[in-house]
């Protein structure tokens, strides 16, 4: 997934989050963790708009982190 935003953008989102929603980011990385086995990331972003009345934005920097902390956890192992 390319972003059409700065790393620092991205962190700034990220932070907002919690305060918009009222999850913390752990609690939305597992809810895209629990939620159906999507491949592209539109339908991911998609999904979230639909099932928790996210702004794209938002659902978009969630499921960034998401591929983005999947991807740390592997380079790991």
């Amino acid at each position: 997934m390319t972003l059409m935003y700065s790393a620092e953008t991205h962190q700034n989102l990220i932070s907002r989050i919690p305060g918009v929603t009222g999850r913390t980011m752990d609690d939305w990385l597992r809810a895209v963790a629990d939620g159906p086995s999507l491949i592209r990331c539109e339908e991911k972003i998609e999904w979230l708009r639909r099932e928790y009345d996210l702004s794209y934005g938002y659902a978009k920097a969630i499921i960034h982190e998401f591929d983005l902390r999947r991807a740390a956890a592997r380079m790991t192992h």
